[in-house]
């Protein structure tokens, strides 16, 4: 994807390119906890409150068989849990187990802090300008909650 004439690259290749940022940050927080990225999401995502399968492969955008084996292999490092679902007897929820919880909350501060740095080059203003520019472009697309807002 070349740059526009006056040096800049345009809004497609803008974003596909700050998502490979956001995902080399999380590719590589997640190996130092010995995670994979996807493992990592799921723990973020489970951060607010336990959600059913269903829930969670809408959110992480995956098939049902590939949530089922991400959740079966995270349940198997001892960081989340399967429980029943209070409103449906014939479904589960996945929950953290408080080692998850304090992975969870390791690996999401370390990541904040990293993808925080990624505008460090912008002033203040610039970075309120793309807070709000990408806040509008997530919302008006109806992007699920899968990463908390920091504290």
């Amino acid at each position: 994807m070349a740059k526009n004439e006056d040096g800049k690259i345009g809004v497609v290749a803008g974003l596909v390119r700050s998502a490979f940022l956001v995902n080399a940050v999380y590719a590589e927080a997640s190996r130092e906890r010995g995670l994979t990225p996807q493992q990592g999401q799921l723990l973020c995502v489970l951060m607010a409150q336990p959600y059913g399968m269903g829930e969670l492969g809408t959110m992480l955008g995956l098939a049902k068989s590939s949530m089922t084996g991400l959740v079966d292999r995270t349940v198997r490092n001892g960081l989340v849990r399967r429980e029943p679902d209070p409103r449906d007897t014939r479904a589960v929820r996945v929950a953290l187990t408080p080692r998850g919880q304090d992975v969870a909350e390791e690996f999401y501060a370390e990541t904040c802090r990293r993808i925080d740095r990624l505008p460090d080059g912008l002033s203040v203003a610039e970075r309120e300008t793309l807070a709000g520019l990408l806040g509008r472009v997530v919302l008006d697309n109806e992007v699920p909650v899968v990463f908390m807002e920091q504290a």
